[in-house]
């Protein structure tokens, strides 16, 4: 029932309702809860709108075989960009820790969700998109909707709604209500002016639980939340003020599922999200490479004309900005494994030529060894973390595309002689004038043994000298580090020198060279 007293901030919500399972695994809604009134908003003050749509553990790699028009149709008209998780020891592949990730747009070691327990959660410090809203813009109008009640109850996403519908899937034997969410929603679209909406359907989950991902049930499943936002979209169509607004819909999930059910791992499968956005400034049919989880709630901020204060600390980007990092570049020539056998042969991942401008030195680099990481490679976050599970791999979340990798370890999984040793060179850039130069990256470094990472300068093409040695781990942090220009420098290029021998590894991306 509605909660009284608490000023633009509504509530409804419902326990144990009871529904039956077809034998597909698909829930039919709670009767009683699809006749309930839908909770009543402010009216919306803005023309900017933004609808979230979350499918929890759904799959990309499924909707193709799924008739699914209406995702189809986004994928044509919108942006669609593909992502990979983490896993342990940052985060299992569970809901808790993927929901926190897309509603707060930071990774787990910030927002410090693990688990289904929510223990060490800092959504004070990173709160979620709408309660980001609820202080930057409170004249907003918005809406949540959820049968998961960690959603709700741990602060996760609902936080900050002027009104929110929650159900309760638990107390009905983890049975979604996505009819009764869909309807709900659908009303306060047509009926009502909201600005932001999180619409939440769990059943793909459920069904991806019971039946497994490669299951005809888990295709039905999609099938009926496709339908559901096909809905959705109607109702945004068909409202009276529609020609005066810009509606942006974001559809994602939390994680993805094995082939047989389940998640938590740190599989390929399982590690599966995506992050399909249409309104207006995203482009039709785009698949940028260069997407992660943590986009949704900074393509929220952008679509209304938020700037993100940088204290935010915000880890995402708006998915419409296109990629200008040079190892991107190198997509379209990756090409598939030559001695590893754990990543599939049709996974295109990997290069050892360097970008335009950039060069990589092999003069002491020890032979033999696996092909792929003979000195600094070119490499995806799917064909990396696939050469070797459960060493941390699957951390280098604040990677994107393409990065460079340095891995003495997975060198060192067939025969070689000699040492790694590997330099990395940036192109040359101009310091005329300048008092300093400032590189900044993003990193993800292991230390083990005696391997050594190290950062030097050139100036003028001169004899390199130690900017920054790394002696400890740095789990995918960015970095920048100010140097010094000397007088009469004109120019100036950075190298990245590691050195091992079966230890561990070391990948730089997002490379930025600035003068001032």
């Amino acid at each position: 029932m509605p909660i009284t007293g608490i000023p633009r901030r509504t509530v409804l919500a419902a326990a144990g309702a009871t529904a039956a399972v077809a034998a597909t695994g698909i829930a039919a809604a709670p009767t009683a809860l699809a006749a309930a009134a839908a909770p009543t908003l402010p009216n919306g003050t803005s023309s900017d709108k933004v609808l979230v749509i979350g499918m929890d553990g759904l799959r990309y790699d499924r909707i193709d075989a799924a008739k699914a028009p209406h995702l189809k149709a986004m994928m044509a008209n919108g942006t669609y960009g593909l992502s990979l998780l983490y896993a342990n020891p940052m985060a299992a592949t569970s809901s808790g820790p993927g929901w926190s990730t897309i509603s707060t747009g930071v990774w787990p070691d910030k927002h410090g969700v693990k688990d289904n327990t929510f223990t060490g959660k800092n959504y004070t410090q990173y709160p979620g998109f709408l309660a980001r809203l609820a202080q930057v813009r409170p004249g907003l109008s918005t809406y949540a909707a959820v049968d998961w009640k960690p959603l709700d109850a741990q602060g996760t996403v609902t936080t900050g709604a002027d009104a929110k519908l929650v159900l309760d899937g638990d107390a009905d034997g983890y049975v979604a209500h996505d009819a009764t969410i869909a309807s709900e929603a659908e009303s306060v679209l047509r009926n009502q002016n909201p600005d932001v909406l999180f619409v939440y359907f769990g059943q793909s989950d459920i069904v991806g639980h019971n039946s497994g991902a490669q299951s005809q049930a888990y295709l039905d499943v999609i099938a009926v939340q496709d339908t559901y936002l096909g809905r959705l979209w109607a109702a945004v169509k068909a409202r009276p003020t529609y020609a005066s607004e810009r509606w942006t819909v974001i559809v994602t999930t939390d994680h993805g599922h094995a082939d047989a059910g389940g998640h938590g791992g740190s599989s390929i499968e399982e590690r599966r999200t995506f992050v399909l956005a249409q309104g207006p400034g995203i482009a039709a049919g785009q698949r940028p490479i260069d997407t992660r989880l943590v986009d949704v709630a900074a393509t929220v901020f952008h679509q209304l004309g938020i700037t993100p204060d940088p204290a935010w600390g915000l880890d995402g980007k708006p998915i419409q900005q296109r990629s200008t990092d040079p190892f991107d570049s190198l997509y379209g020539s990756l090409t598939g494994r030559v001695d590893e056998t754990g990543i599939p042969a049709g996974v295109l991942g990997f290069t050892h030529t360097a970008p335009s401008g950039w060069s990589v030195i092999n003069n002491a680099m020890g032979t033999g060894g696996m092909t792929e990481w003979r000195g600094w490679s070119f490499a995806t976050d799917e064909f990396w973390s696939r050469s070797q599970r459960d060493q941390s791999r699957e951390l280098n979340v604040r990677a994107r595309g393409v990065f460079a990798v340095a891995d003495s370890d997975e060198w060192a999984d067939k025969t070689f002689s000699g040492t790694y040793d590997s330099t990395l060179v940036t192109p040359a850039y101009s310091v005329s004038g300048a008092s300093r130069v400032t590189l900044d990256f993003t990193t993800f470094y292991r230390q083990e043994g005696a391997q050594s990472a190290q950062v030097l300068v050139s100036f003028n093409g001169g004899t390199p000298t130690l900017v920054k040695s790394y002696t400890a781990d740095v789990i995918s942090k960015p970095q920048s580090l100010s140097v010094a220009v000397p007088a009469g420098a004109s120019s100036v290029s950075f190298r990245f020198r590691y050195t091992g021998a079966n230890n561990w590894y070391w990948t730089i991306d997002g490379v930025k060279v600035a003068a001032s």
